[in-house]
This record gives C-alpha cells, structure tokens and sequence, in this order.
C-alpha cells in the first residue's frame, strides 16, 4: 500500500506556484516554502520577516544543475559524486547562465533577490516529492525558488506542525509527510560554492559530504565547529545565500 501520492502532490504545488502561489511542503533537509514569481517569493519573505541581504534557491534537480550552472568539470564532478554516486543532499552554488529558460522565466528584481555576484544555489536530491516536483518545472520551463519555512532566525522546522502561524497563513498550499529524515542534523542542507569551494553553510550530512571530497576530490573541507557553536550552520557574517 502506497501512503504518499508523490505525483499527485507535485503536481498540485506545480498548479499553485503557477497560479503564483505560495507552498509549504516536505524534503529530507526540513519543511521548505516555494513560489515561481516575484508576487509569490515576496509575499514569502515578509512572512519570514526576512532581510533583503538574504537569497532563495532554487529546486533542482541533476538535470536542472547541468543545463543552468556554468562551472567547471570539477566542480561538475563534485556534485555528481555527491549526488548521484551517494546519494547526499546538497545546495550548490555556481555560476549561472541567465539566458536558460527557468531562470530567465522569473521577473529580473526576483532574480536579482536568488542570485549573488552571478551566482545561484540549486537545492538537489532532498526526496521524491522535490524530485517529481524539479521534473515537471523542467519539463514545463516553471522555475521554483524558495527558501526554510519558518521565521527567520528561528531554525528549520522538521515536523509540518513546528512551522509557525504566519507561514502557515502564507502559504495557499501545505503538504505534510510528518517528521523529515535528516531531522538529528538540526540544520538544513549543508552549501557549497563549488568554484571556490567555499562552504557557505555547514548542514545535513556535511561529514559524509566531507569523506566523498576528500576521499575522490583531495579536497580539504574546514570541521563543523558543532551546533553549540555554529547553530545555524551559516559561515559567513552576514549570510547571502540561504535554502
């Protein structure tokens, strides 16, 4: 007996954010917030009590990473491995190409708040339901964007019912899965600037993440100081990039 309807779930946030609403919905990494206009991520971000300084994603998937980031085949191979080889979440950062069809398809001041110095972050592989939803906004030119569903500074919800009041009210569709696999990190997915190898937040999975770069990459990511210590995971001073 099949208990989540994958499909039909995604097909239903696909319909909303095309009506240029706002969802709520389940992935490994905690409970996220999507819209696919300027009106929708707005209207997200005054709910979140968000700062201006700060940036959505975008909903990817494999496919989305290698048609819309611009970098190089390293960096390529890192996400491939990471992905598709162990199965890991990840938001990689990279430089884009503006002129591909998802991105280009969202107004330039909506843009301009997901993009940082020509660069944009692509959340990937953080469950079936954000897979089949990537798949139907590739196959439609539908470009989905988001960020936490929770108010800002308050850490990642990882049950649908720990997601406060006024992104409840905010979203015109919320899909609950109950209590998200990668809940013990108590972090979202963990970034990376796969040009500068900059780890821009420490998150789910970050000493797996670790062991496949260093393992296959040679490459040297700095220790997770702990959660007492960094609870948000963010690195930098002021954070520009958040899913």
């Amino acid at each position: 007996m099949t208990l989540l309807d994958i499909a039909g779930d995604a097909r239903r946030v696909l319909d909303v954010v095309k009506a240029g609403g706002v969802c709520v919905f389940p992935t490994d990494v905690g409970y996220a917030g999507v819209g696919g206009c300027e009106a929708a991520l707005l209207r997200f971000f005054r709910a979140k009590g968000r700062g201006t300084h700060k940036r959505n994603a975008m909903l990817g998937n494999i496919d989305i990473h290698r048609e819309v980031h611009d970098m190089p085949q390293r960096g390529r191979d890192m996400i491939q491995a990471l992905v598709e080889d162990h199965d890991l979440p990840i938001s990689a950062i990279g430089p884009f190409r503006p002129d591909h069809p998802l991105p280009s398809a969202l107004e330039p001041a909506a843009l301009a708040a997901s993009t940082e110095g020509g660069t944009l972050a692509i959340l990937m592989n953080v469950g079936a339901l954000e897979l089949e939803m990537s798949r139907l906004a590739h196959a439609e030119t539908q470009p989905l964007f988001g960020s936490s569903a929770n108010l800002t500074g308050t850490g990642t919800k990882f049950r649908a019912e720990d997601v406060q009041p006024a992104i409840r009210d905010c979203a015109d569709l919320m899909i609950d899965y109950g209590l998200r696999k990668y809940h013990p990190y108590r972090r979202s997915s963990t970034m990376i600037d796969f040009t500068t190898m900059e780890v821009v937040r420490i998150g789910a999975c970050y000493e797996l993440i670790q062991d496949v770069l260093r393992r296959y990459f040679s490459v040297e990511l700095p220790p997770d100081p702990g959660l007492d210590a960094l609870p948000s995971g963010h690195t930098r001073p002021v954070q520009q990039v958040h899913a």
